[in-house]
């Protein structure tokens, strides 16, 4: 059985790697696929991480570096250290506890946690639960009733900043999750349903809390279901292909607060996005599960970056999965990055305790790189810590 991994694995994990390798054994095949695979070939999802290969490291020797702060702001809110948790949907398929484990992970780290308007929790209960900073992550959908409701309930629930994802026109083709049945309903191949049964450990869990649902738009399906299949169908036909800058404009005005737009690659939208007043360009091509082949961040950075001209704080979303790879990317510009599956495999290996674990391997990781490159503060890190390696 898959299950005889402990659940205490987690501890024994020194990279997110590892964390990855346990998850992989922890939760069953369908709902590990979900997490970790990418759209058509997964050239992008791959090409996220080894693009940070690029780059090398150039560090300065003796220098007193005893002590380091690695604290900065983004969007206004002062975090420990420069990784923030990006949104991820339906995180209760990796563990029973969601989006609260990793919530309150987040506030003990010292960062914020950004939730998903497709999270299994709803606004208010994730708001309530732990007094770490809280972003929320929104789409333009085709019912605008639907986005007023949900940004008056942010703001009654103490959210600090609101983030439009913009990279989802139509969603890309993710292979793993049709071989599984992994599908919008569901149909689960006889192969999907027999490893699920071999994991009794998550199954027993799935079974006996409640029913997994995406609580921010329960009641508004047709026939006012929490069924998961008939939400996912009903939120499916909300998104708007024909989305424009000016839904984004309504937006920003509708919020009136610091908001960040997810989701751009090409320096001329971001330099677009910054004329419109966003507070933080998040550059991101959404994990590699949207558009196959596409760029990859952290080598569209420098670009971005140069065409934002200070006018707004930009962030890398995608392919984090090492202290170095943050460094990386300060270096060329960021203010700070986003991490999304690094967390998930923490969640997915151990819930709480896991993501706890995996950010604590990456502050780590963020520290002592600082100090091997000879950085007492993230004001010290730029383009001098950096040679391209191709």
């Amino acid at each position: 059985m898959n299950d005889s991994y402990s659940p205490r694995d987690y501890q024994r994990c020194y990279r997110i790697a590892d964390l990855r390798a346990v998850a992989r054994q922890r939760i069953p095949r369908p709902m590990f696929d979900y997490l970790d695979g990418g759209a058509d070939d997964e050239v992008a999802l791959a090409r996220n991480s080894s693009a940070f290969g690029r780059w090398q490291l150039l560090h300065r020797t003796l220098v007193d570096v005893a002590e380091v702060d690695m604290s900065t702001t983004v969007m206004g809110e002062r975090i420990a250290w420069p990784v923030v948790l990006a949104p991820t949907g339906m995180t209760r398929l990796f563990h029973h506890e969601g989006e609260l484990a990793v919530a309150r992970a987040a506030a003990a780290a010292g960062t914020v946690y950004t939730l998903s308007s497709m999270s299994t929790f709803p606004i208010e209960v994730v708001g309530a639960h732990t007094p770490g900073p809280k972003w929320f992550q929104i789409y333009v959908w085709r019912d605008r009733s639907i986005l007023r409701d949900l940004i008056a309930r942010c703001k009654a629930a103490g959210y600090r900043g609101l983030m439009l994802t913009v990279d989802v026109p139509t969603f890309g083709k993710r292979e793993r999750d049709n071989r599984n049945g992994m599908t919008v309903p569901p149909r689960l191949t006889p192969a999907s349903v027999l490893d699920i049964v071999r994991h009794p450990y998550w199954l027993w869990h799935h079974l006996t809390s409640p029913e997994l649902t995406l609580a921010n738009v329960e009641g508004r399906a047709p026939q006012h279901t929490g069924a998961l299949s008939t939400l996912t169908t009903y939120v499916n036909s909300l998104f708007d292909p024909s989305v424009t800058w000016e839904d984004l404009a309504w937006m920003i005005e509708e919020w009136g607060g610091p908001f960040a737009v997810k989701g751009i690659i090409h320096p001329d939208d971001a330099a677009r996005a910054a004329a419109l007043g966003v507070s933080a360009v998040i550059v991101s091509n959404h994990g590699g599960r949207q558009l196959d082949h596409a760029a990859s961040p952290i080598e569209m950075l420098p670009e971005i970056v140069a065409a934002v001209e200070g006018r707004a704080e930009v962030v890398l979303d995608g392919g984090v999965r090492r202290g170095t790879d943050v460094l990386k990317a300060l270096a060329l510009g960021a203010r700070a990055c986003m991490i999304g599956r690094a967390y998930l495999y923490g969640v997915a290996a151990g819930g709480e305790p896991g993501v706890r674990r995996a950010l604590d391997i990456l502050q780590d990781e963020v520290k002592r790189g600082m100090q091997l490159v000879g950085c007492r503060s993230l004001a010290e890190i730029g383009p001098h810590c950096l040679r391209r390696a191709d």
